[in-house]
């Protein structure tokens, strides 16, 4: 969320960097050792609404309604073909069958230096490392192809597997607050972590977070 993953895009020059603020095309096609991240479409839908219809998810995430049909999978897909969503959107998907396991994506933050990471897997691909080597691949992405010094991470106080996902990433504990939660109604106790660049520039490797 492995030291052999297969980078998305080598380093570029700062002139070349992409801006966090650009269309959908800005977010290319990433490999990993196991996972290919592309772009959400129609084909997902029937895999999405059944794996995103489960309270262990929404619960966990901010901005999924649960339950969680096929109108809206269909209407999630729609919205990230067409930015509307306003965050670079990913289905983590496997690379051997191409299976649909989630999504991932990036949203910038009004400071113009920093984008937020978030992530969701189906239950059934729980305890497998597939996020956190989702997370890995994106970062490298965001980091090598973006103007930004920071990216922030969130999660439920309560959610320890996603914890040890962003702190096997490398982020630092930044604070505590409450955020709120489409599922859930209200607002939620969250932590909120934080990775700059420097620290990623040493630990781009990944070798020491394994």
């Amino acid at each position: 969320m492995q030291g052999e993953l297969i980078r998305a895009s080598q380093s570029r020059l700062p002139e070349e960097r992409l801006r966090p603020e650009r269309p959908r095309s800005d977010c290319p096609v990433l490999l990993s050792q196991r996972l290919v991240l592309r772009a959400p479409h129609e084909e997902d839908i029937d895999a999405l609404a059944h794996l995103a219809n489960n309270a262990n998810i929404a619960t966990m995430v901010s901005r999924m309604p649960y339950p969680y049909s096929a109108k809206d999978a269909a209407d999630f897909v729609r919205r990230a073909k067409t930015g509307e969503i306003g965050k670079c959107v990913y289905a983590i998907t496997r690379g051997d069958n191409g299976a649909f396991l989630g999504c991932c994506g990036l949203e910038p933050q009004e400071d113009n230096q920093t984008v937020e990471i978030g992530y969701w897997l189906g239950e059934p691909h729980w305890n497998q490392g597939y996020a956190t080597e989702a997370a890995h691949v994106l970062i490298d992405m965001a980091f090598r192809t973006r103007e930004i010094d920071y990216i922030d991470a969130r999660c439920r106080v309560t959610n320890v597997a996603s914890r040890r996902v962003i702190q096997k990433c490398g982020f630092q504990f930044q604070g505590s607050g409450m955020f709120g939660s489409l599922a859930m109604g209200g607002m939620v106790a969250v932590e909120w972590f934080r990775l700059d660049r420097k620290t990623w520039m040493s630990l781009r490797s990944w070798g020491e977070l394994r």
